[in-house]
């Protein structure tokens, strides 16, 4: 998650205020939303006593949404509504000012799949995997529950969870996910993908619009490399693929 530097939170709040929206008060919307004073109040009575940072409308998969992003604390939120109907899509939040924890031994895989559980009570864990972020040893986690994909992040020493967010899963049965009208279908990308990334493990496969092109996007996973695709829905052309190798431990 991006964030603008705090002076935003002053802007933007500057900004309401023109417009008659400064305390964002009223009732929590459960039905369509239509602008970003609604979107930015929602968002209020999720991560209560937060500051607004930035308030985005977009399209994701043909679907009108609205994206805030807000801090309070330590953390810095970032959450995401339909407008259709109000309902949240995402919601995750990460910590901004993670300390080293040197001089401490790092948790093993086994612990961290404990916090996970814990975390995720009843979930299917889909990977985990061990990595440094800004030099700091992180556990990188991905989990399933019920509509949810959850993506976690454990501090390596002190296993303290320092990132959170999950995601509702694309709807299965889709006629775009699963194939007809020129698509090439969820198995055949996974086919594709698989082809560059032999015995690897797909954790996620969706289907998606980018720039106007339907897409197919793709994460798997062997040891300690993460892959990243993305393929044209319709030609089965592989339009991006990433690696990501998880070495030095």
């Amino acid at each position: 998650m991006k964030f603008q530097k705090k002076f935003a939170v002053a802007a933007l709040t500057f900004c309401l205020t023109a417009l008659g929206a400064t305390a964002f008060a009223g009732p929590v919307y459960a039905k369509k939303i239509t602008s970003m004073k609604q979107a930015a109040n929602l968002a209020l009575q999720t991560v209560k006593n937060g500051d607004i940072v930035e308030v985005d409308k977009d399209y994701e998969k043909g679907t009108l949404i609205y994206e805030v992003q807000l801090l309070k604390g330590k953390k810095e939120y970032d959450v995401t509504y339909r407008a259709s109907d109000g309902k949240m899509l995402a919601y995750g939040w990460e910590e901004y000012r993670v300390l080293r924890g040197s001089g401490k031994k790092t948790i093993s895989k086994a612990k961290c799949r404990q916090l996970v559980a814990k975390e995720v009570p009843g979930g299917k864990i889909l990977s985990l995997v061990k990595k440094y972020d800004d030099g700091i040893p992180v556990y990188k986690a991905k989990a399933d529950k019920g509509s949810k994909r959850y993506t976690l992040k454990y501090h390596g020493k002190t296993g303290k969870l320092i990132e959170y967010e999950w995601k509702l899963t694309a709807v299965k049965g889709s006629g775009n996910a699963q194939g007809g009208s020129g698509y090439i279908g969820i198995t055949r990308a996974k086919q594709i993908a698989l082809s560059k990334a032999p015995k690897a493990t797909v954790i996620k496969a969706e289907f998606d619009w980018d720039d106007g092109a339907p897409v197919y996007e793709l994460e798997l996973i062997r040891g300690r490399v993460e892959y990243e695709f993305k393929i044209h829905a319709k030609t089965g052309k592989i339009l991006k693929m990433e690696r990501d190798y998880n070495g030095g431990w």
